[in-house]
């Protein structure tokens, strides 16, 4: 057993580091700082200037459009909220109205922080472009419901009390002509 520990001691491996001494893998000591050797991976190297690269610029660019997509990509969703809901008054149908009409309401009184994100883009403009157009065509969709609803005034006995509203040409119930 005695042996066996000094063959041990002369066999270096390549993980192994030695801080006592300063044998071939230790720094040379350097004025004030006594015996320290630097931290583990420390390197005296300057690296090269790796702020910006190609695929760093793609992804910025996918991630702006991305946002200016956003409000696009809602309107299939809007437009099958739109059907579910029905044309009937009631509490559900309205609650989904002003949520599609607030969303895009909302989005246009914070587009200046928006465009804030959009800045490090080269398609800056076209890109809040798309983005307020994504708004607009929510917002329109919403206008729509409600006036597919009956719930804007589009009638001049909607206005005036004086004016009689104006009669239907025929009713239907159940597919069939009354």
């Amino acid at each position: 057993m005695a042996t066996a520990a000094p063959s041990n001691r002369a066999r270096r491996h390549k993980w192994s580091l030695e801080l006592g001494s300063g044998g071939p893998r230790g720094r040379d000591r350097q004025a004030g700082q006594g015996d320290a050797s630097c931290p583990v991976g420390y390197s005296d190297k300057q690296l090269p200037d790796t702020s910006i690269h190609e695929t760093d610029r793609i992804l910025v660019e996918k991630r702006c459009w991305d946002i200016a997509l956003g409000p696009l990509k809602q309107v299939p969703m809007n437009l099958f909220i739109m059907y579910m809901a029905g044309n009937t008054i009631s509490i559900f149908p309205i609650m989904m109205v002003c949520m599609m009409a607030w969303r895009p309401i909302q989005a246009l009184m914070a587009i200046s922080g928006t465009f804030k994100l959009l800045e490090t883009s080269s398609q800056q403009w076209l890109q809040g472009l798309v983005y307020l157009i994504g708004n607009l065509v929510g917002l329109t969709l919403a206008v729509y419901k409600c006036q597919s609803m009956g719930l804007l005034p589009t009638h001049a006995s909607d206005w005036l009390a004086f004016i009689e509203p104006p009669q239907r040409a025929e009713y239907t119930g159940g597919g069939l002509i009354l």
